[in-house]
């Protein structure tokens, strides 16, 4: 069974065995992470949907939850998000031990309540001795919270050709990954939402795909009931984001390209989309060779360990 390898923690698909007892609280988070235990009829783990060999995120455009039931939104990665101040594409979480507990509640995903997933925890004798001996007491929402949200912390990248180009090595991108980072950060304005180390400026933008008929999510709205802020979503971080389509909140984009094509020519691929930001108002007006040199750029934005699984094109 293939694994991966983070700042010296063990990523293995199953990385740690589910009768094995965990040493620290991130292997205890890891082992949660893995296992159905935590899912209503014991079928589906968070794993189930956030996929490590692409990178914690699913290819699917939504995900399917206990008995078959899809999630409301597309499943974005739990790679990176570390330094993120809003979790979920409508930012309802401000934290990830306020992440955590969400997606084991929600009755289209583990549809299990939370004092249910405690009391099994507390049932069990390995985890309820796991947590007595590394929290100090009994499971409970918090600490399972805090379990899993510190297995979380440690699921960062950074090892990309992007990385090693800014470190000095002029040879790590190639000439088209490089005139598309000059594009990135300029002619096409990516990263004006796109900015800092993991590629977001953590805000929230209308980019038009919400007309209140055919695409009816209104985002943000939905948690703040401002006016202002409907059909806005919370720009995603673009680390490994090569393999991690489809793309968007509701997966309608299945390649990079369609994304690109899309920022392009905003009105020939959606229509009468409401309230879209100002920055989307003119097209960029790409030609193929830009648009080809862009896609170069955002696909050395993939960590090496994936990039022989996916099928990356490497920069």
């Amino acid at each position: 069974m293939g694994s991966l390898s983070v700042f010296g923690l063990s990523l293995a698909f199953r990385p740690i065995a589910l009768d094995e007892e965990p040493q620290t609280k991130v292997q205890l988070g890891e082992k949660l992470f893995f296992d159905p235990i935590l899912s209503s009829d014991r079928t589906i783990s968070c794993a189930t949907c956030h996929k490590p060999e692409f990178a914690f995120a699913d290819t699917a455009k939504f995900s399917r939850g206990v008995g078959g039931k899809l999630t409301d939104r597309n499943t974005p990665s739990a790679m990176n998000l570390v330094g993120r101040i809003h979790l979920f594409w409508d930012g309802r979480a401000s934290s990830l031990e306020m992440q955590a507990l969400q997606p084991i509640a929600a009755p289209n995903e583990m549809n299990l309540p939370i004092a249910e997933a405690v009391v099994r925890l507390e049932q069990h004798p390995g985890y309820a001795s796991a947590f007595n001996r590394l929290f100090k007491q009994k499971p409970s929402a918090q600490t399972l919270a805090e379990a899993l949200s510190a297995y979380e912390r440690t699921l960062e990248t950074g090892d990309t050709p992007y990385d090693r180009f800014v470190n000095g090595d002029d040879a790590a991108l190639s000439a088209s990954a490089q005139r598309g980072r000059l594009l990135f950060i300029g002619k096409a304005n990516c990263a004006n939402c796109h900015a800092g180390e993991d590629f977001t400026a953590d805000r929230f933008k209308n980019i038009g795909l919400y007309d209140g008929k055919t695409l009816q999510d209104a985002g943000r709205f939905t948690v703040t009931k401002d006016s202002t802020q409907m059909g806005h979503f919370k720009v995603p971080g673009l680390r490994n984001v090569a393999i991690t389509p489809p793309y968007m909140h509701n997966g309608m984009f299945k390649t990079l390209r369609q994304v690109l094509d899309y920022y392009n020519q905003p009105d020939a691929v959606v229509k009468g989309g409401h309230n879209r930001d100002l920055s989307l108002s003119t097209p960029l007006n790409l030609n193929e060779a830009e648009l080809t040199d862009l896609e170069s750029f955002l696909q050395a934005l993939t960590d090496d360990r994936f990039t022989a699984k996916a099928n990356v094109t490497k920069p």
